[in-house]
């Protein structure tokens, strides 16, 4: 496609050469649009086709980048409201806020108004509120973010889940509270059945240890009282068995007589 224009210059600035005209370079730069059509006309069909850049919107936003906080909260207004920047600069100011600057602030904009919604939750998104008082200003807004126009509905949606990102995280350290406490409750009862269950066991030692001493208190008393009866016992053996001297006469003789009698 270049060589193709470069040529049909070319030839048109020798024919004005020729021909004498003395303004041969306005004259060439006017025949280049219609080279250029020429040219592109015969272009192949798998170069695409150049497309003009689209203008810039005539419609310029004010910057609020710059203003003081303090001087943030008073702006409204329609051109105020449908500015992103001055929302992006409000939520930057609200994390410098002392959480009671930030509610004192925050009582100012009660109006069912998506503005004074937003207003008030970005406001109060850092001022410590309870995940009760988060989930009520996340649900207001919601209610009323059909109204939000839709340069500010990217910021509104960001604002959005970072407050679900805080309130998942508040339940996330309810539900790690709660298990905590469990634990502890189940430490405790075991600690408990454990000093319950070492008390049995000293007693039942203890128990043992007394019974064990009186197995040895009886043994040793029996075994005393077996040795001490072995001599008793053998002197009233011998005290039962007579002595063949010591029977009387008249036994001895009436004994003979029945013997010797028919």
């Amino acid at each position: 496609m270049m060589y193709c224009i470069v040529k049909s210059l070319q030839r048109r600035v020798v024919r004005l050469l020729h021909c004498g005209f003395s303004r041969t370079i306005g004259a060439a730069v006017a025949f280049a649009p219609m080279a250029l059509t020429g040219c592109v006309s015969q272009a192949p069909q798998g170069i695409p086709a150049l497309t003009l850049l689209s203008a810039p919107p005539a419609q310029s936003l004010a910057d609020y980048l710059g203003t003081d906080c303090e001087a943030i909260w008073a702006l409204k207004g329609e051109q105020v409201d449908n500015n992103p920047l001055f929302w992006l600069r409000g939520m930057d100011c609200a994390t410098r806020l002392a959480p009671e600057r930030a509610r004192a602030l925050a009582r100012g904009w009660g109006e069912m108004r998506w503005q004074s919604a937003f207003r008030q939750g970005i406001l109060l998104s850092k001022a410590r509120i309870t995940p009760h008082e988060r989930r009520y200003y996340v649900d207001r807004l919601d209610t009323l973010s059909a109204e939000i126009p839709v340069r500010v509905r990217p910021l509104y949606q960001m604002w959005r889940d970072e407050q679900a990102l805080e309130l998942g995280l508040v339940e996330a350290r309810g539900r790690c509270n709660q298990l905590q406490q469990h634990s502890d409750r189940e430490l405790d009862a075991l600690r408990l059945q454990h000093q319950k269950l070492s008390a049995e066991l000293a007693r039942t030692r203890h128990q043992l240890q007394n019974l064990m001493d009186i197995e040895r208190q009886l043994s040793s008393r029996k075994s005393s009282d077996n040795f001490s009866s072995e001599p008793a016992s053998a002197a009233g053996d011998r005290e039962r068995v007579p002595d063949a001297g010591a029977l009387p006469s008249g036994s001895a003789g009436s004994t003979s007589i029945n013997e010797v009698k028919p």
